[in-house]
């Protein structure tokens, strides 16, 4: 038996087959719950719940933490033991289907790249990316605050540095306004930038950013759109995954109009591997998760959190999870132990068995399934053998997606990166302006005029000068009227004077000579 119109069909009761057990559609925005140790069947119950939304219209968000969702996008290879399941629960008739997939990633390298600006993720998520403290956090939020006040689209991590730095050289002036700016604190946060930016978080932020309508999409056979995020790179940098999926909910829910009640949920997301976003997380991101998962499902979106323990989620988000399916858990310690005990009291208790016995006996593929009913009571658990799904288990073939990723009509909006002008470019030409306008009033300032006026050094040397000239003459003149003076010049007259006779008498020789020659 396949899925109906109203529900969605999940598997067959373990001890009888004829007790088909269904998640009805109508109460898919009440959230969920699918936990169990590693290896129980987690990912085959996740992969049948997308299926089965996907039949009715209703478009899926997941990420795919471990590389096998991708599988999606092919016909199951119909194994053995496949088959086999579908003939234990009275699958009848089951066949193969490949379902509407979109490929996303944040790196861009096995989908379509997913980003979003600076500033529509704002300071209080990306300080918690950051790991800021709240004095950091405050001169963030200051940032953000001149940012806007100024006219400065924050679109990349270069516009965020660009500001950064401005707000450095402008410290004082802000502070007097806005509040106290230190450099240490913005030292801080840029160097926070640059540990992001090697997470691969420049790729993250920018344009074009993600237009979330594009999630809502349906195929020609009204099959609502499997949208997958690759997250095996991505879970390496665990903040930012949490804080991209937060960020997700949070545009969800500020966009979406209310909906109400509705036969079916609008969009459903996905959440694997959801102890990521609790972990560490203060108390006032706790309250917005909170918060966030109260109110979206009057948006008509449905969130489900796939984790092993449910012990992961705060007590505050599991009380809201209404439909839960909930594979084994191993207890090999007291404290493991005292979990069970806490999870089998979260059942409604059937009389064919005791949830908490159960609960570690469970094999792969059993799970206990309990769903909303009637008015949005929870139902009676049950021991459920969960269905075989239609579409391949497993990675895809390069190929089969490559053949997605070209035909799913988002790879022309989103696949090639643009640069608008934003911070960046306006505080570099600002700065280029400024630059401008000095060289040109340094041009302008009169030169200055050359002046006779000596220099304390020429007068030093002029003075020496004249100092030494004046004691030469004294002392020239002091000798020349000595007698010895009179002496020296007597004789060097006499002897000038006797070298012209001879001189003269020498060319007169010379003269009669030639005549004679002549």
């Amino acid at each position: 038996m396949s899925d109906t119109k109203e529900a969605i069909y999940i598997g067959s009761e373990t001890d009888n087959s004829e007790n088909k057990i269904y998640f009805p559609l109508k109460w898919g925005n009440r959230h969920g719950l699918i936990a169990g140790a590693t290896g129980t069947g987690k990912t085959v119950t996740l992969q049948n719940l997308a299926e089965g939304f996907s039949r009715a219209g209703v478009p899926v968000f997941m990420a795919d933490v471990k590389g096998d969702l991708s599988g999606l996008c092919e016909t199951s290879e119909m194994q053995d033991f496949l088959v086999k399941r579908a003939e234990t629960i009275g699958l009848s008739p089951y066949n193969g289907e490949k379902f509407p997939v979109t490929f996303w990633d944040v790196y861009g390298e096995q989908g379509h790249p997913v980003r979003t600006t600076i500033s529509e993720i704002g300071p209080i998520l990306l300080a918690r990316m950051l790991e800021l403290n709240d004095t950091q956090e405050g001169v963030l939020n200051i940032a953000f605050r001149i940012a806007d006040d100024e006219g400065m689209l924050l679109l990349d991590l270069k516009d965020l540095r660009a500001l950064l730095i401005n707000l450095g050289e402008r410290a004082t002036e802000i502070s007097k306004t806005y509040g106290n700016v230190s450099t240490a604190s913005i030292g801080t946060i840029q160097r926070s930038l640059l540990r992001l930016e090697d997470q691969g978080a420049d790729k993250f932020f920018g344009e074009p950013a993600l237009d979330l309508r594009d999630f809502f999409r349906t195929d020609f056979d009204g099959r609502g759109a499997v949208n997958i995020l690759a997250a095996d790179k991505l879970m390496n940098s665990p903040r930012l995954y949490a804080t991209f999926l937060l960020w997700l909910l949070s545009e969800l829910f500020e966009e979406l109009p209310e909906q109400g009640d509705s036969d079916k949920p609008r969009l459903v997301f996905f959440f694997d591997e959801a102890h990521l976003l609790f972990n560490d997380a203060p108390k006032p991101l706790l309250e917005k998760v909170e918060q966030v998962v109260r109110l979206i499902r009057s948006k008509g979106v449905g969130v489900f959190f796939i984790t092993q323990n449910p012990q992961d989620i705060p007590e505050s988000v599991l009380g809201q999870l209404g439909n839960r399916v909930q594979h084994a858990l191993r207890a090999f310690t007291p404290q493991q132990q005292k979990f069970i005990k806490v999870a089998a009291t979260t059942y409604r208790e059937n009389p064919k068995f005791k949830v908490e016995e159960v609960i570690s006996n469970l094999g792969v593929g059993e799970a206990l399934v309990s769903t909303l009913e009637g008015k949005g009571n929870p139902s009676m658990v049950e021991r459920t053998l969960v269905r075989p799904p239609c579409a391949k288990l497993g990675p895809a073939a390069p190929a089969a997606k490559q053949a997605a990723m070209a035909g799913d009509g988002v790879g022309v909006k989103y696949d090639t990166t643009q640069d608008r002008e934003s911070a960046y470019e306006i505080l570099q030409k600002k700065m280029k302006e400024a630059e401008a306008q000095e060289a040109k009033a340094e041009e302008e300032k009169p030169k200055k005029r050359s002046s006779n006026r000596q220099s304390i050094g020429e007068a030093a040397a002029k003075s020496a000068v004249r100092a030494i000239a004046s004691s030469l003459a004294r002392r020239l003149v002091t000798f020349a009227t000595s007698r010895r003076g009179q002496q020296f010049f007597l004789s060097s007259a006499r002897s000038i004077l006797g070298n012209a006779r001879k001189s003269t008498r020498y060319a007169s020789a010379e003269n009669t000579k030639s005549k004679k020659t002549a």
